[in-house]
């Protein structure tokens, strides 16, 4: 890669955190259970509501659970991977979720729940829509909301994550219309310059955009994730028209450039899809969907991008920067779990030492692929260091898994 504006945060990241609505979990990793069971919705202990996931069957313990503190404890007894969601009560936008549960896993998503209508989503294979349900969660009466010291210290978090999430937006979208000029006009070396440095904005915010529901597939879809029928838009797009295949890397076929047209087309949908984040970023009600359990949860969900796409190659395909995005998705995660310490902190302080443990590590390996003011490109690394970065993510998400229980719980 050539030299680049940077964009890679210095350590330590004890800034604005940034985190996702998105709860996932590492296929690899093993199953480690961290909340108590108590289904009396009395107040006392979150509710807990099993989920057996199978080829062709969701099935749950209830169909509705008070509001408070709520864990969904899924099993894939399938035997492909599967995801599961709870959705809000049009289907289109995620409250929350957990992913990549392997055949014979169990993970569980962590949240607290208002009072309204939801669907539920088992989704195996982690294609199509899902096996869908309607799920209710109705008004408890209960307060469960932080008191004392623990309250001011989420209140900052989340405070201090809605200004990152805006700033960040903010930064995409210059970088974004940078980009859409230097690609509508032909400079293609500019492009590939502005590409990386630009995505890492979206990689850094990416659970927020899988919240909204319909603008993450219209700007972040792979070709290799593409349904029957589906049009295929966005960043991905454009980046294998920017390093356009050879025909044994392109099932067989030589690449068609897209015309001018087309160029012109898709780069200002693009701009105006990412218009579209920053203006839902800025809305006056987006900082009511923020709370702890978003927090954790978020953390978790960057790192398992990095575990899912990055750590595999499959997320830069083309371009090979897949390593821009790792320090990005890893950056957010970090400063999320950072935002929250001082409360693990108090509540669990081995967790919080471990993940401090877990985190540094990660971030020395990562700091050994750096080329000038970016990485180099993930097609220079070894197999047996893309298995030691592999094995780094995965020792970092066990712990990262406990961290919405431990601040919520």
């Amino acid at each position: 890669m050539p030299r680049m504006t940077p964009t890679r945060q210095p350590r330590p990241l004890r800034t604005l955190p940034l985190i996702g609505l998105a709860a996932v979990a590492l296929a690899t990793a093993a199953c480690t259970p961290n909340t108590p069971a108590d289904a009396s919705g009395d107040g006392e202990g979150p509710v807990t509501i099993t989920v057996a996931s199978t080829a062709d069957a969701c099935t749950l313990s209830a169909t509705s659970a008070p509001s408070g503190n709520v864990v969904f404890s899924v099993t894939n007894n399938g035997d492909d991977v599967t995801e599961f969601y709870l959705l809000a009560e049009d289907g289109l936008r995620i409250v929350s979720e957990v992913e990549n549960i392997g055949p014979g896993l169990s993970r569980d998503l962590v949240l607290t729940a208002k009072p309204g209508a939801y669907q539920t989503a088992c989704k195996p294979g982690m294609v199509g829509d899902g096996i869908r349900a309607p799920f209710t969660v109705t008004d408890s009466g209960a307060d469960v909301a932080p008191t004392g010291e623990v309250a001011d210290q989420i209140a900052q978090a989340t405070t201090a994550y809605v200004a990152y999430v805006k700033d960040q937006t903010e930064q995409l979208l210059a970088g974004t219309q940078d980009f859409v000029d230097a690609y509508t006009s032909g400079d293609d070396e500019a492009a590939r310059e502005l590409y990386a440095p630009t995505r890492v904005h979206w990689e850094r915010i990416e659970p927020v955009a899988e919240s909204f529901g319909d603008l993450d597939p219209r700007m972040d879809l792979r070709e290799a994730d593409l349904e029957d029928g589906q049009e295929w838009t966005g960043w991905h797009l454009l980046e294998k028209d920017l390093w356009q295949p050879e025909p044994d890397a392109n099932g067989g076929e030589a690449y068609t450039p897209l015309t001018d047209a087309q160029r012109t087309q898709y780069a200002d949908q693009l701009l105006a899809d990412t218009q579209e984040l920053y203006d839902r970023v800025h809305a006056a009600d987006f900082p009511e969907a923020i709370d702890a359990a978003a927090i954790g949860n978020g953390a978790k969900g960057l790192l398992d991008e990095v575990a899912t796409g990055k750590v595999t190659g499959e997320e830069e395909i083309w371009s090979h920067t897949d390593l821009w995005d790792f320090q990005a998705n890893v950056d957010g995660a970090r400063v999320a779990f950072e935002g929250l310490r001082d409360v693990v902190e108090a509540k669990d302080a081995a967790l919080a030492g471990q993940l401090d443990t877990r985190f540094a590590d990660l971030q020395t390996l990562l700091d050994g692929y750096t080329q000038g003011d970016g990485f180099v490109t993930y097609t220079d690394l070894s197999e047996d260091q893309v298995k030691e970065l592999a094995a780094a993510v995965d020792a970092l998400g066990e712990p990262l898994s406990k961290l919405t229980a431990a601040v919520v719980l």
